[in-house]
């Protein structure tokens, strides 16, 4: 054959088109992260002041937050030492920006888009970037977690750390080194210090390998990091069982249904096939999230009342990923069109749902009291001269957050203010002293807890609600959001008991 012959076949063979290249992962990965951070920070500044308005927990944050660090530590050595790390962040955080509102939950907000970007990437890794961007918007659209986006407490960092550690793991899995586990080690090790029940996330991790069946060198790594965790915990455990009187205000679980209703929601969900990518499949990893910690919790409630939705806020980790899968399953073409049809209606309803619940945690009633409306009140009915008690004295933090409130007033029953006695709510006298000074005013404005809230047997109180009963009668109360403000005047012809 000769060269003219052959030439036609070479020239078709250079003509040829090159193979198509799979795109590059890395753009599928940034919007998978970046949407759903931009949409929690979106969501997470509509209406962060709540009409500028604080609740109790978050103005004990604000107030030790304003202590030094040395302040801080010892007051932990009383009471909340659990939050103490979170208190001495928020100690920095005031002072390179300045003490309000926004400074206090910022942070939370910054922490909630930090873990909506992990649930994204976990989502990408376990299921692929459909799943992975439907999880991560799913996550900042959840009601708890639109709540404690905007709280200034310490629960959306330890979100965000249990979430980011979660993706180190699965990241451990598949690419077994040192290094990756000593950064999973840390980071929950970190969520544990800043909340003592984050380490219910690491038993929801073991499951997920057990059940996995990763290879053993896996197992025993995870073991070891594990052990280190617990070691590293376990001095603050031992000296936070101390000051377990904290929590003694939990006599059943704290808004349970609700909790119970999305975790439902999420593990029905488990029951759509999500394709594997990796030795971890997505429900595997994300139903024990859902389910052991808030299980655990209430096992340990048959001892002591412990369960409070807050606690495992991070289950809605799982939650995500599991509603982000369904939703990728029912959003494929269909060949029936009345699915579609009622997926759609079902999908506008939720919405809405949604939306109405997030205009709800934006007000002011969302929570279970309002210092800054407490405050307001003491102010309003208040005199110049008039004496100030707390029934019971744990209250007085409802109004420290505001000093002007009370500035006019004399608090009755303090010997010693918090600041002073490295304390929450300050030492108050005895209670003999206590009952003569209160004798000595013709007005008092008590600042008391809701109907029905539970008293402390404690002397001081008995004395405080004794010498009313005997010596005052009610002359008007103002009812605000989670409190009762009441004016009390002399009667000079005391009444028996």
């Amino acid at each position: 054959m000769s060269v003219d012959e052959r030439a036609p076949a070479v020239i078709e063979t250079v003509a040829a088109p090159p193979p198509v290249r799979r795109p590059s992962p890395r753009p599928a990965r940034a919007v998978v992260v970046l949407a759903p951070m931009l949409l929690t920070i979106a969501l997470g500044l509509w209406g962060i002041r709540r009409k500028n308005t604080m609740w109790g927990d978050e103005a004990v944050t604000y107030q030790l937050a304003h202590r030094d660090l040395s302040q801080i530590w010892l007051t932990a050595q009383h009471v909340d030492l659990v939050h103490a790390l979170h208190y001495a962040v928020m100690h920095e955080v005031f002072g390179l920006f300045g003490a309000g509102l926004l400074t206090l939950r910022l942070p939370s907000v910054l922490a909630m888009s930090a873990a909506a970007g992990a649930v994204g990437l976990l989502g990408l890794r376990l299921a692929g970037p459909r799943v992975g961007l439907l999880a991560g918007l799913v996550f900042p659209l959840l009601p708890q977690v639109q709540k404690y986006t905007q709280e200034g407490r310490s629960y959306a960092m330890v979100c965000a750390l249990v979430a980011w550690a979660t993706y180190v793991l699965v990241a451990g899995v598949a690419r077994h080194a040192r290094r990756r586990w000593a950064v999973y080690g840390c980071t929950v090790l970190l969520a544990c210090l800043l909340h003592e029940f984050a380490v219910l996330a690491l038993v929801a991790h073991g499951v997920t390998l057990v059940v996995s069946g990763v290879p053993r060198p896996v197992l025993r790594a995870w073991g070891v990091t594990a052990a280190g965790v617990v070691a590293g915990l376990s001095p603050l455990a031992i000296l936070s069982a101390e000051q377990s009187a904290q929590v003694s205000w939990i006599d059943v679980p704290v808004r349970l249904p609700e909790f119970l209703a999305a975790a439902v929601v999420g593990v029905a969900c488990a029951l759509v096939p999500v394709a594997a990518r990796g030795p971890v499949r997505l429900p595997v990893l994300a139903v024990p999230i859902v389910v052991l910690p808030c299980l655990l919790l209430l096992i340990a409630s048959l001892v002591k009342p412990l369960f409070v939705d807050r606690y495992v806020l991070y289950s809605n980790i799982g939650i995500a990923l599991l509603v982000g899968a369904c939703v990728d399953h029912f959003h494929r073409p269909r060949k029936s069109s009345r699915n579609a049809v009622v997926a759609g209606v079902a999908a506008v309803a939720v919405l809405a749902a949604l939306v109405l619940t997030g205009l709800w945690l934006r007000t002011p009633q969302s929570r279970s009291n309002d210092v800054t409306a407490i405050g307001a009140t003491v102010r309003t009915v208040g005199r110049t001269g008039d004496g100030l008690l707390y029934l019971s004295g744990q209250y007085r933090i409802w109004t420290a957050a505001n000093p002007e409130d009370t500035r006019f007033l004399r608090d009755l029953a303090l010997a010693q203010d918090p600041v002073s006695s490295n304390t929450l709510a300050g030492v108050e006298l005895p209670a003999p002293d206590m009952a003569a000074r209160m004798l000595e005013f013709d007005r008092i404005v008590a600042v008391r807890g809701p109907a029905g809230a539970h008293s402390p047997a404690d002397p001081r109180e008995e004395a405080k609600t004794s010498t009313l009963r005997r010596h005052f009668r009610e002359y008007g109360t103002t009812h605000v959001n989670g409190a009762r403000v009441t004016v009390y005047v002399r009667d000079h012809e005391p009444r028996s008991r």
